[in-house]
């Protein structure tokens, strides 16, 4: 089978779709050798990314716009080079070609919460993103609660979309040595005692509630805030300038985005992650901090209360008062965190890159993919 693969996002900020992307390509590549995956790249530098693989050619499709390379160069480059299937690991496929189609839905936030998407966004996520999920034969939703949403938003009969949980590599499962833990600590000057944001800043992320909550307890218990990734969007600029503004910018620390070898570190060093947001499909944060023995405070509700279950303190994402008394919770009882440590692990056994690269494979072959993961239903609440 030729597979082609849209990849006009590749150089996107470090957030969740750009990671998921870079994680789920080589997996394939691997996982099918017969066949040969044909990238589309935007740009001519992008040329020779993955070189290394004998079934891949990449092939720069340029254009002056989104629209005109989504809708018009990649229909052209499809016909040009007989594509089967034509793949986005994003959310938008060309209306006119005459091969399989399958894209990835990374949550519809735009439809939960329209509010916390640019204006122009949300003209495109109304009029294009429905007939990207009518034309489409298959959609790859990240979460049971994004393919629940994808039917009820979108329309789109069930036996079309497929939930195939996003999978985080192996780094974030195994045991850093001592002395990569302490260059990482040197490297970043982490503090002794901190906890941790993972992520991009914009408006479903609640980035102003979490830094309200953590000034009432956080600074009052000697503990420091550190920040991985962080970049926001035209929503969120802002949002940059809290920390200043509440008066807790000394004890508030900004990474920028780290590769996954130095972020497997920092989780293993954190107190905890926070991340209380208001929407997440996934949240790939929730799982790498489970996997690598980090208690995690999250919401309890849509994907990340699906993906964490019991293993992660979940609370009220638009109540200040409920973060912040999580947050101390945490901070003070150690045997909570050993306790949600312990959960975690089992529970992030269930999200490995290994079973996503294998059930999107399945789904681009038109076959099913196994079961999802079970619930830790044994397992006494916090």
């Amino acid at each position: 089978m030729r597979i082609g693969i849209m990849l006009r996002h590749f150089e996107q900020h470090g957030g969740g779709v750009n990671t998921y992307t870079r994680r789920l390509l080589p997996g394939l590549f691997a996982a099918a050798p017969a066949d040969e995956f044909v990238l589309l790249y935007p740009r001519e530098h992008l040329k020779g990314t993955y070189a290394r693989f004998p079934n891949v050619s990449e092939q720069v499709v340029p254009a002056a716009s989104v629209l005109v390379w989504d809708q018009l160069k990649v229909p052209r480059a499809v016909r040009r080079l007989g594509l089967d299937l034509l793949f986005n690991p994003k959310y938008s496929i060309p209306l006119t070609v005459d091969c399989r189609t399958a894209w990835v839905c990374h949550g519809l936030d735009w439809y939960v919460m329209p509010w916390a998407s640019p204006w122009l966004d949300r003209v495109s996520h109304r009029y294009l993103v429905p007939r990207y999920a009518a034309k489409a034969d298959a959609i790859i939703a990240v979460s049971e609660i994004t393919r629940e949403h994808v039917m009820e938003f979108l329309s789109v009969p069930g036996e079309r979309v497929h939930t195939v949980y996003s999978g985080i590599p192996d780094v974030f499962y195994e045991s850093p040595p001592a002395p990569a833990l302490e260059r990482t600590r040197e490297r970043l000057q982490l503090p002794p005692q901190f906890l941790l944001y993972a992520g991009q800043i914009y408006p479903p992320k609640n980035f102003t509630r979490l830094l309200q909550a953590y000034a009432r307890v956080g600074p009052a218990r000697g503990v420091a805030l550190v920040i991985a990734g962080g970049t926001a969007n035209v929503l969120s600029r802002h949002e940059l300038e809290l920390p200043e503004r509440l008066g807790i910018a000394r004890w508030v620390r900004w990474s920028g985005w780290l590769e996954p070898q130095e972020l497997a570190c920092v989780y293993r060093l954190a107190l905890a992650l926070l991340l209380p947001s208001l929407f997440e499909s996934f949240g790939f944060p929730i799982v790498e901090a489970m996997a690598s023995g980090c208690a995690v405070l999250t919401s309890n509700r849509y994907g990340t209360a699906e993906i964490a279950e019991d293993a992660a303190l979940l609370v009220d994402p638009e109540s200040i008062e409920e973060i912040a008394a999580g947050i101390a919770r945490l901070v003070e009882e150690p045997l909570l965190r050993a306790r949600l440590s312990e959960r975690g692990r089992v529970r992030a056994a269930h999200f490995t890159l290994a079973r996503c690269v294998s059930e999107t494979t399945a789904v681009l072959r038109g076959t099913t993919p196994p079961a999802h993961p079970a619930p830790l239903t044994a397992l006494p609440k916090a």
